[in-house]
């Protein structure tokens, strides 16, 4: 008997038997899927409601040979291959949309982030903490999703972003493959992990 109020087949989807896709059928993902995705996303925990963390699609051809360059040579394949790329990234300018997110303390934009360095430290950390919410959606809408982080992260910001956004991974997303997976590593025990004081 599970303590998890989540039913075990949505816990397997989420967690247990998610992996990241190595190869993609070509049945496209939607706009209205990632709208779907989005809308659970959306709801991430983050410090001030700031809520940094940016999605650049790469849909057309051309934006994806862009990328497919950029990628590390062992991740070019995949990129190529995936129906729908995403770029994640942090907005360092966050901040400006603190008084809409924030409204019982629209000060925070000038108290709290003013200093630019500041506000890349939290965009870093809560952007992060968005892309793991965002992997889970794009899991729960019934997709895979294969995060990477092996790529030229100054030419990334360059061709898709600019110099208020950071690159945080790049997240092919699509209908898993033939022999998309590679054997599940091993993971830590419970107790090599947690810790009672």
């Amino acid at each position: 008997m599970s303590d998890l109020a989540l039913h075990p087949t949505a816990q397997d989807l989420l967690f247990r038997q998610a992996r990241t896709a190595n190869t993609f059928t070509a049945e496209p993902v939607t706009e209205d899927q990632v709208q779907a995705i989005y809308d659970l996303v959306k709801y991430a925990p983050t410090a001030y409601n700031q809520s940094p963390l940016r999605v650049v699609l790469v849909r057309s051809d051309e934006a994806r040979e862009r990328l497919v360059d950029l990628m590390d040579e062992g991740n070019r394949r995949k990129t190529a291959a995936a129906p729908l790329i995403a770029v994640l990234a942090a907005d360092n300018e966050f901040h400006e949309e603190l008084p809409a997110l924030l409204p019982h303390f629209p000060q925070a934009k000038d108290l709290l982030f003013a200093d630019r360095p500041v506000r890349e430290e939290s965009a870093l950390l809560n952007a992060t903490l968005q892309a793991a919410y965002f992997i889970l959606g794009v899991r729960a809408a019934g997709l895979a999703a294969g995060p990477m982080t092996g790529f030229d992260f100054p030419g990334v910001q360059k061709e898709f972003l600019d110099d208020d956004h950071t690159p945080l991974m790049v997240v092919n997303i699509g209908r898993p493959g033939a022999d998309a997976w590679y054997p599940r590593s091993p993971r830590l025990a419970y107790h090599d992990v947690v810790t009672t004081v």
